[in-house]
Parts: C-alpha cells; sequence; structure tokens
C-alpha cells in the first residue's frame, strides 16, 4: 500500500495547539500522551539509527517509532506479531464474526466511565456467548472466543462495541467429544440479545450500588437511586443488537480476517483526503446505505476532539479471551480440541522460520554506528523506548 498524502500527525501539527487551547481544562493525561506521540513518531525527535547494506555500503537513516497503541502508523508490526502467536492456536473448523452493541442513550454513561463500562461490555458480551452455547436447547457446548472492543463509528462518533470471533462448536460437558456447530448457524440471535441485555443491566445496577460509578453533566442526575433506577428500566425498551455476520471459511481465512480489527484505531491515515487548519476531509462508509462510500469534512479542532474521545484507559486491555481461550485453560484446553478433531499440532518451528526469512530477505541491512550529525546538521539523537520504523 502506498503512503498515505496526509496523516494524523499533519492535523496535530497544524491545529493542534489550538486545540489544546480550546479544551485544556477536559483533556486527560492519556490523551496528552497520545497527541504528542503521533506527532513525533517516525521523527528526529525520538532518534533513530543509520543502517548500512553489508555488500554496498550504501546507508539509510530510520527513524523510531512511538509504540503508542492509538498511533495508526504504529500497528502493523504489533499486528503481525499478534496474528503470528493465534495462527498457533487456529482450529480446523469455521469460525463466527458477531458483533454486540449497546442502546445510544448508554454512550454519555460509558464515557464517563470508560475502564467499569467497558469491562462490562466484555464480561456480559462474552459470558452471554458461553450461557447460550452451553445450554442444550441450542449448542450444549463449552465455547472459546476472543473479543475486541472498537469505540468508534465511522465519522468516529461514540460507537462502543464488541466484535467476536468464535469457533464453530465447542466442548461437550465431560470433554470427550467436539460439538460442531451447523455449518451456517452457531446460535440464536434473539436469545443473545436478551442475555446480553439482562446480563449488562445487571452490571450496571450492581456498580451503582458499589458507587462504582460517577456521574458529571448530563448524566448528574442518574446519580439519584430512583432515576438510576427508572434509566435502567428503560433500557429495556431499546434496541440491544447483536449481529451475526455469515460464517467465514476455516481457519486459513481467519487471520486475514482478523488484521482488519485487532490493531484498527480510529482512523487510518488512507481515509484522510484533506488537511488544512481550518477543515480536514476523509472518507466515511455509509452502512446504513448498503456501505457507500462518502466523504464528510470537519473543523479541524472538531476532528482531533472526536479522535481523542477513543483513547482508552492506561493499561486497558482491548483484546481478551474467554471460555476455552482465556489465558489461564488455553494451554490445557487447545491440544484437548485438536485431538478431539483429530488435527495435528501447529509447526511452530517452522512457522517461526519462515517469518524469520522474510524479514530477511526484506530488509537486507546490518546495524552500523550510530551518527549524531551529517553535513554538519544534527540528525538523531538516541532514546529509549523507541522502535525501528
Amino acid at each position: 500500500m502506498s503512503r498515505p498524502p496526509f496523516e494524523v500527525a499533519d492535523i496535530i501539527r497544524i491545529a493542534g495547539d489550538s486545540f489544546r487551547q480550546r479544551y485544556n481544562a477536559s483533556l486527560t493525561w492519556p490523551q496528552r500522551k497520545v497527541l504528542d506521540a503521533i506527532v513525533r513518531c517516525r521523527t528526529a525527535a525520538l532518534g533513530g539509527h543509520r543502517d548500512a547494506c553489508a555488500d554496498c555500503g550504501h546507508q539509510a537513516i530510520s527513524y523510531n517509532s512511538c509504540r503508542n497503541r492509538h498511533c495508526p502508523k504504529c500497528q502493523t508490526g504489533a499486528r503481525d506479531q499478534w496474528l503470528r502467536k493465534r495462527q498457533l492456536e487456529l482450529l480446523s473448523v469455521g469460525y463466527y464474526h458477531l458483533v454486540f452493541s449497546v442502546p445510544h442513550t448508554l454512550v454519555p454513561l460509558m464515557w464517563q466511565n470508560k475502564r467499569q463500562l467497558f469491562s462490562l461490555l466484555f464480561e456480559t458480551s462474552a459470558a452471554s456467548l458461553l450461557e447460550v452455547a452451553a445450554d442444550p436447547r441450542h449448542l450444549g457446548a463449552q465455547l472459546g472466543l476472543l473479543s475486541i472492543l472498537h469505540t468508534w463509528g465511522q465519522t468516529l462518533t461514540p460507537h462502543p462495541h464488541i466484535h467476536c470471533v468464535v469457533p464453530g462448536g465447542g466442548l461437550a460437558p465431560d470433554h470427550a467429544r467436539w460439538i460442531a456447530s451447523r455449518s451456517n448457524f452457531l446460535l440464536p440471535v434473539k436469545v443473545l440479545r436478551r442475555v446480553f441485555r439482562g446480563k449488562f443491566v445487571a452490571g450496571l445496577r450492581r456498580l451503582f450500588a458499589s458507587d462504582q460509578l460517577r456521574f458529571f453533566g448530563e448524566c448528574m442526575p442518574l446519580h439519584e437511586e430512583k432515576r438510576f433506577a427508572l434509566f435502567l428500566r428503560t433500557l429495556y425498551r431499546q434496541d440491544w443488537v447483536v449481529y451475526a455476520k455469515p460464517p467465514f471459511g476455516g481457519p486459513e481465512h481467519v487471520l486475514h480476517y482478523l488484521a482488519r480489527y485487532t490493531h484498527r484505531v480510529a482512523i487510518s491515515n488512507h481515509r484522510l483526503l484533506s488537511v488544512s487548519a481550518a477543515a480536514v476531509r476523509f472518507r466515511w462508509k455509509d452502512y446504513a446505505h448498503s456501505s457507500k462510500q462518502r466523504t464528510m469534512t470537519l473543523a479541524s479542532e472538531e476532528f482531533l476532539r472526536r479522535f481523542v474521545q477513543h483513547v482508552l484507559p492506561r493499561g486497558f486491555p482491548r483484546i481478551r479471551y474467554f471460555g476455552l481461550l482465556a489465558n489461564r485453560r488455553r494451554a490445557h484446553m487447545l491440544p484437548l480440541c485438536r485431538t478431539l478433531l483429530n488435527q495435528a499440532p501447529p509447526a511452530e518451528t517452522s512457522s517461526a522460520a519462515t517469518h524469520h526469512a522474510m524479514e530477511m530477505s526484506a530488509v537486507p541491512w546490518t546495524h552500523a554506528s550510530r551518527p549524531t550529525a551529517l553535513g554538519g546538521t544534527t540528525l538523531l539523537r538516541s532514546t529509549k523506548g523507541g522502535i525501528p520504523a
């Protein structure tokens, strides 16, 4: 893919100062850190190194990446490393993709309690899948799944939702056999919606009772117990969306599919069409009208305001594993699943060797001395934490 003509970093350089002045009181420290990291990414500000070809002696300068997970330029390496690990965990079955979304009226409360309610969104969506799958009236099996949190819509407005990728089947309760799902059906979506809604509302009630929710601005009236109870009742009359996409093929299709979701940020640089001090124009998909490509123009400060809304709390994991794939169970359960599916163990050694050979052919450089100046102009300074771009 060719280098995009415009970057989010360009918008920060052009409009960042005025944006910070306007929203100084409401910007959090993680949001400030993201803005600083993106604008410094792959520049001399983060240092770098000089590489030299072992054959011809040609030299090239590589600047360091910021490694911030919200940076549009820093996700490829992390995504590829994550996908290599997941490749070793794939089962020889079909996979399903489900999406869990909450009503729009919950968004203000979620934005004031991101850590608590994003965690609740993870837990209740996964628990709904595991509970319905374990019911003998449906699948009667123990599932495994991975969940990915996205907080944005195509126009950068708040739209918290969870993408779940689920193998087509699970272990019988006695772990003696593999129970496969139907070829084009995993679980009833209407049942999942009802269970998901009940679990999420119950979780909200528990958080309120234990005084773990904060209320500001338009949500301030909800700090009263009666008004909060009334708010919870209204949630039962709204749409709770659980969307099951058509199943995709076997494990050979899963990694390519996951690459589109796992390390995505709110907007990619390739969607930007024009950037100026006054406005930003970008492409977006109108999913309400057959994914038609449209363009939107926002004031530069408004674009940055929408962008920083999606900075996650510090240390908050946006990819989690549940059921058979939970971190504490995966090492034991995956070999058992492969045995019941008559699937050979993954060839970890050959995969690692193939990846190493690809890296060596793509980057024919050897490390040389770190420069401080070239032609009288200082180019680089050493830094801790950056990685070569």
